[in-house]
């Protein structure tokens, strides 16, 4: 408590604002890694935008990347929901933790086919 007596009115105000700086700083990067899939918002899934901004970065633009179409659906769906680890990074995040449901999974599944099929 010593240390707060020499402390002057200035640099307490500067050190309450920098920990207020920092914990506004977390607390938005902490749900930065959240998947914003609509849920919940009264928005309509749109598959190919979510597809487009979270999965063609590993997918690719024809979900030619580390996609097997000959999977059973349901397969595909829980690998969505609960992620994958193959032999070599990077792995498939588990999107059920991040707020995607198994309807929206299914038409991501179903998104990533007909891309895969595209000519």
């Amino acid at each position: 408590m010593k240390v707060l007596k020499f402390m002057t009115p200035a640099a307490m105000l500067a050190a309450f604002f920098a920990v207020v700086v920092t914990v506004l700083a977390v607390s938005r990067t902490a749900g930065y890694d959240q998947f914003d899939a609509g849920a919940g918002s009264g928005r309509q899934f749109d598959g190919a935008a979510t597809y487009k901004s979270k999965c063609v970065a590993c997918h690719g633009q024809k979900a030619e990347k580390k996609f097997d179409a000959s999977l059973p659906d349901q397969q595909l769906v829980d690998i969505v929901m609960k992620g994958k680890k193959p032999e070599k990074p990077p792995n498939m995040p588990a999107y059920g933790e991040k707020g995607v449901t198994p309807d929206q999974a299914k038409a991501l599944v179903e998104h990533m086919k007909q891309l895969k099929s595209a000519p």
